[in-house]
């Protein structure tokens, strides 16, 4: 199977399939590659090269004890880039992976890169702070850690429904799909579980932002139990000079399964670079411009 060998010598499982433009899906936690079957298929099938990778800690990649932090992420990514020689490539980072294709553009620039997209992203910054007022309450995250401590297993089982906002009358995944979730997971071992999750929910995008001149597609759901919207998409949309925004109306965490067709059709048309329709924040904060931007045409 491929491997890259980065520049720590961890070894990282990825796919590299199709021809053309190529586009990186980077993947959330506590997840693997694979999580974009339905994306990396579609987009394959629709003109693109696609390449997918097991984050270190995930998946078939290496579980080394150091490396869980966004320097050495954004670094792995780099090495992956390089390896394969990528240009004029799109990055598409979901969850956690938002954070990756931030600080990758932040670090290393776009000379590689025309375009970005945060799906559910974590970005610009998850921990309430005094500065930070929509963010989430540091005890969620110490909660979070204690679970996965005492019962990893079971933590993450009662993970998935919430992941998808399933619920006993709500079936927007099927039980199959819980359970390839939960098996994902599992793929992982209680290190790079934690230590992956200190660095999504700590991490502060903010000021690398602003710098960020490559044209972005946020998307996100406004239903999002796991990564507020108010905290994460709409944030970065104040924060990113060329980004675009849209809201998926009442939708999860894990839209790129609940609303798998509405995604996949929103990244071939922002990837063929096609228009594509701002939605306005509902509340802006002073200080920020009032008007809505113009709709961006990569």
């Amino acid at each position: 199977m491929p491997i890259l060998v980065t520049e720590d010598e961890t070894e990282l499982y990825y796919r590299d399939w199709g021809t053309g433009t190529p586009v990186v899906l980077i993947h959330g936690w506590p997840l693997n590659g694979d999580m974009w079957e339905k994306q990396a298929s579609f987009l394959v099938e629709s003109g693109y090269r696609v390449i997918t990778y097991d984050r270190r800690g995930f998946g078939r990649s290496d579980q080394p004890w150091d490396g869980y932090n966004y320097d050495t992420f954004a670094s792995d990514l780099n090495d992956l880039i390089e390896e394969l020689e990528l240009s004029n490539a799109a990055l598409v980072g979901f969850s956690m992976g938002g954070g990756e294709v931030v600080r990758y553009l932040s670090t290393y620039g776009s000379a590689r890169v025309s375009k970005a997209v945060l799906i559910s992203a974590v970005t610009p910054f998850l921990l309430k702070t005094a500065d930070n007022p929509t963010g989430v309450d540091a005890e969620v995250f110490d909660k979070i850690g204690q679970q996965i401590r005492e019962d990893r297993p079971a933590f993450l089982n009662d993970f998935g429904p919430k992941f998808y906002g399933r619920s006993v009358l709500n079936h927007t995944v099927s039980e199959p799909v819980l359970e390839w979730t939960l098996t994902m997971a599992l793929t992982s071992t209680l290190r790079p579980t934690l230590a992956a999750a200190v660095a999504w929910s700590t991490t502060d995008f903010r000021a690398e932002m602003a710098q960020i001149t490559t044209p972005v597609l946020i998307i996100h759901g406004t239903g999002d139990a796991t990564v507020p919207i108010d905290a994460s998409g709409r944030e970065s949309l104040k924060r990113l000079p060329n980004a675009t925004l849209i809201e998926y109306e009442d939708a999860p965490h894990g839209l790129f399964l609940t609303a798998t067709e509405r995604l996949n059709n929103d990244l071939l048309q922002f990837l063929d670079g096609a228009a594509v329709l701002q939605q306005p924040v509902p509340v802006l904060e002073a200080g920020y411009p009032r008007e809505v931007p113009e709709p961006i045409v990569p």
